[in-house]
């Protein structure tokens, strides 16, 4: 089984593209910083995900996600390897993302602002394409 849960914050808005295929595919890219559950000497540590969504995922991601947003996401972990224009190879690890929650409100700094859990979720029609990173 191949299923990925990730919380965190986006580090900049969504990259947006269309593929090239028979219906124009949106395709969103977004990095999410992830904070680690238990800190190593008392220091938090964070990971930044590389994601990727297609479909309505991504339409919806270009419309209403931004930088700074704390949102959940839920799909599955892709790797794969391109060669770069130098010659080396280049391994990557995406989270192809299937579904998209908001994990504040719209003003997290209100104390009595609670989570606003919202999905947004369209069947991945198992997207078997390569991934290249710029």
């Amino acid at each position: 089984m191949n299923k990925t849960i990730l919380m965190g914050r986006l580090t900049k808005d969504p990259e947006v593209k269309y593929l090239q295929d028979e219906n124009s595919t949106a395709m969103a890219r977004y990095t999410l910083a992830v904070d680690r559950r238990y800190p190593k000497d008392g220091k938090a540590e964070t990971d930044f995900i590389s994601c990727v969504t297609f479909g309505k995922n991504a339409e919806f991601a270009e419309k209403y996600l931004q930088k700074g947003l704390k949102i959940l996401v839920s799909g599955r972990i892709q790797t794969g390897s391109y060669v770069n224009q130098e010659g080396n190879k280049v391994y990557t690890i995406n989270v192809i993302v299937e579904e998209h929650y908001f994990a504040e409100g719209k003003n997290p700094e209100e104390k009595d602002s609670l989570p606003l859990p919202v999905l947004l979720t369209e069947p991945v029609q198992n997207w078997n394409v390569r991934i290249m990173e710029k």
